[in-house]
Order: C-alpha cells, then structure tokens, then sequence
C-alpha cells in the first residue's frame, strides 16, 4: 500500500494545509463536512467554522501554543456544509494536528479532525464565545487559564460559564461539563 491509499482510507478526516488553505483531504474528511472536493480544496478553513471570528481566535490560539515539535489538538464546534436543507449543521470535533514549520504555524501542516457528534449532541444554541469557553472547560481549564487563553479577564469567563450553567440546567462546573461532554447540552 502506498502513502497515497493510507491517507486517502484513514479512518479519520484528514487535511494538508498552507497558509491555512485546504490543498488536499480524505474522503473521510469529505462524508464528515458533506462537502466535495471541489468545495474544499483551495479554500481557507473559514467554512469549515461557525463564524469568521472562531476561525480568528482559534488561529491566534494555535500560533500561541505549539508544542516544541508543532504539535497542538482541541476540542470545537465545527460546522458542515451539506446540501441545502443539510448544511450549517454544528458538531462537536476533536481536531489534532501538526504544523510542520513550528516557527510559521500556518506555513504548512497536517490536520486531523474526528466527528464527535455521535456522543456530544450540540443541541443548544451557544454563542461563538460560549462554544470557545465550553470547550476550554472540557479541557479542564480554571477560569484564570481561560482567561489567558482567550485574551479575557477570568471574570469575563465565570460569567459565560454561568449563561452555560443557566442554559444547561448544570447546577455546578462538574456537573456543566458533565452535560457537554454526554451531549445533554
């Protein structure tokens, strides 16, 4: 089997990227986006997001914090493009990835993406800042780290993490993230 046939039938979506353009994808990547080929290759990643302003902040977020070898993953909402009835429907995704000049982290790199749908239903209506603190929050991060993260004050987070409590019901942190993560939010 060549590196062409690997990459093509990984079980998981898979992208190569320069200056944050999509230059190839899996199939997988495809089915999980419902998108085409065409619709994706030269694209920026930016319809793959809910808004512009996540697509931003999440690229300020990755150029911050590479690991020494490139290396950086989180939890997200991202957002399909399906057909008309179909498309701008928002899951939950883990996306790891490489960006293979640490120095330039937009340069080039590898991008992995799994649908977490399946087990994190998105069935509230969040903001683009309460969907950013959700995720640092099932990350385990304290309003202080979320707060240096995001470029906020930790107050500025305790109040999104109480609209969240207040929007799922959660009646503690433990219990809010609980309901993210079993996708009773």
């Amino acid at each position: 089997m060549d590196y062409r046939a690997a990459f093509e039938l990984a079980p998981i979506g898979l992208v190569l990227s320069r200056q944050r353009l999509m230059i190839d994808c899996n199939a997988e990547l495809l089915a999980m986006f419902r998108a085409t080929r065409e619709q994706l290759i030269g694209q920026s990643f930016e319809i793959l997001y809910p808004t512009p302003d996540e697509f931003h902040r999440t690229g300020q977020r990755i150029s911050a914090q590479l690991d020494a070898q490139g290396r950086y993953a989180d939890e997200r909402v991202m957002k399909r493009l399906g057909s008309a009835e179909g498309g701008g429907e928002l899951f939950w995704c883990h996306v790891s990835g490489r960006a293979l000049q640490p120095g330039d982290p937009h340069a080039a790199g590898i991008w992995a993406f799994e649908d977490l749908s399946a087990r994190r239903v998105l069935t509230l209506d969040l903001t683009p800042r309460e969907r950013e603190i959700a995720a640092l929050l099932i990350d385990g991060l304290t309003s202080k780290l979320i707060g240096k993260r995001l470029a906020i004050s930790p107050r500025t987070v305790d109040v999104y993490r109480a609209r969240l409590m207040r929007k799922t019901g959660a009646a503690s942190t433990p219990d809010l993230v609980h309901r993210l993560l079993s996708g009773q939010a």
